[in-house]
């Protein structure tokens, strides 16, 4: 997905919770009738391991006829790690894949030097009108990664690990916790994992990582007597064991990883550890010198251009 301007993410309130070391609330906005809230970047955490960028997109519901439509646009120097709870997308990339993508399943577009997609509502489910609600983001690249060739993987739902018992449904979809391991390849130490909880369920959180966020999507969770409602990313501190207790049935996000390997620049749809390869994307985008994507007549244009 393009980046669009936003207002910076809010800091939370100081909890009680000793091994919460930030909250952030993000701020929704409304783009042409579909909801976005960005947690990240944000003041004062740009990063959680690789992931540099994370967006719930909706919950929305689209008219009939109507749907999601982000025209092609560029990335280097990033993965996008695309997941939904509910609907269907439809990406279309200047490698020639076309994939659709469903609940529970994993889009992974590796960027490296440069690649243009689209995401856009099939036309079948635009014809049936449908409801649309998920999580994209994007994980920067390591520094010998950022100029490779650029690939695209799609993961079925079944072939995400599943772990079920004690009123907790977990899927894994990158890295390894809990005694599974996701056959997801990406080149830095990470993890990323979608925790549903029936009420009163406890699941921990092991320190297998340094750096570790939970990002709640629906219900309570309870953590060290602190509850925490929707949308919220809670920045963890390293080497603590923590238990998430499910206040009522709650869904929320486990991602994070280790310290990338130096800081990272973004601008729009660009990530790098070098800032002048941002210019030189940038200059690229504008003059037309990115491949384009097959059937697509349209683009986003660069900002302020």
């Amino acid at each position: 997905m393009s980046a669009l301007p936003h207002e910076d993410p809010l800091p939370g309130d100081a909890f009680a919770c000793s091994a919460i070391e930030q909250v952030i609330v993000p701020r929704a906005r409304d783009i042409g009738g579909f909801e976005v809230r960005r947690a990240l970047p944000s003041t004062g955490r740009k990063m959680v391991g690789p992931f540099i960028f994370f967006d719930q997109m909706g919950p929305s519901e689209f008219l009939l006829g109507q749907g999601l439509d982000v025209r092609p646009h560029p990335h280097i120097g990033l993965a996008t790690v695309t997941y939904l709870f509910d609907g269907s997308i439809v990406h279309r990339d200047s490698l020639g894949v076309t994939k659709e993508i469903t609940p529970g399943a994993l889009n992974l577009m590796s960027a490296g030097r440069g690649v243009v997609h689209s995401e856009r509502t099939g036309e079948a489910a635009r014809a049936a009108g449908q409801r649309l609600f998920g999580i994209q983001a994007w994980a920067a690249l390591p520094q010998g990664h950022e100029e490779t060739p650029p690939t695209f993987t799609h993961h079925a739902e079944r072939e995400l690990p599943r772990i079920i018992g004690e009123g907790k449904r977990l899927r894994l979809i990158m890295g390894e916790g809990y005694g599974e391991r996701s056959p997801v390849a990406f080149p830095h130490p990470a993890f990323y994992a979608e925790a549903v909880l029936a009420p009163g369920a406890v699941l921990p959180l092991d320190p297998d990582y340094d750096e570790r966020a939970i990002y709640t999507v629906s219900g309570e969770i309870d953590i060290a007597g602190d509850v925490f409602g929707p949308g919220q990313l809670l920045i963890l501190k390293p080497g603590d064991r923590i238990s998430i207790f499910a206040a009522s049935q709650a869904r929320f996000m486990l991602f994070g990883g280790e310290p990338m390997d130096g800081p990272r620049h973004i601008w729009w749809n660009f990530v790098s550890s070098r800032k002048e390869r941002i210019d030189e994307a940038r200059a690229d985008w504008a003059a037309g010198r990115f491949d384009s994507v097959p059937g697509e007549t349209e683009f986003i244009p660069l900002p302020g251009g």
